[in-house]
C-alpha cells in the first residue's frame, strides 16, 4: 500500500457527511483502489491518533459494524453513529437509507493544501 493510497482514503473519508455511512470497499473504490477494502481497513488502522477521522462512518459491505459486539470500539462506533442520527439495529445500518450516495456532491475530494 502506497502513501498516496493511504492519503486518498483518508481524504475521501473526511468528505463523508455526518449521518451517512459507506463500506470499506466503496471507500477504497472511490479513492481509486478497486477491490481495496483491506487497504481501507489498513489505512484507518495506520492513521495516527493526532489525525482524527470519522472512522465510525465506515462499515462492512453488508452494513454491519466490523467490530465484535463485545469490543470497546463496537460500543464507540454505535454511539457515534446514533449521535449522528444513523439508525443501527442488530449492529447493522440500512445502507439504502443511510449510505453515502455515489453521486453525492460531497464526493469531490478537497484540494491539496
Amino acid at each position: 500500500m502506497s502513501d498516496q493510497q493511504l492519503e486518498a482514503i483518508r481524504r475521501l473519508l473526511r468528505c463523508i457527511p455526518s449521518g451517512r455511512v459507506t463500506s470499506y470497499g466503496r471507500l477504497a473504490a472511490r479513492a481509486g483502489i478497486p477491490r481495496g477494502a483491506r487497504v481501507a481497513v489498513a489505512a484507518l488502522r495506520q492513521t495516527p491518533d493526532d489525525q482524527p477521522l470519522p472512522w465510525h462512518r465506515v462499515l462492512r459491505a453488508d452494513g454491519r459494524i466490523a467490530f465484535a459486539a463485545d469490543h470497546p470500539h463496537y460500543a464507540e462506533q454505535l454511539r457515534r453513529l446514533r449521535d449522528e442520527g444513523v439508525v443501527v439495529s442488530g449492529g447493522r445500518v440500512d445502507l439504502s437509507r443511510f449510505g453515502w450516495a455515489e453521486d453525492s456532491p460531497e464526493l469531490l475530494l478537497p484540494a491539496d493544501d
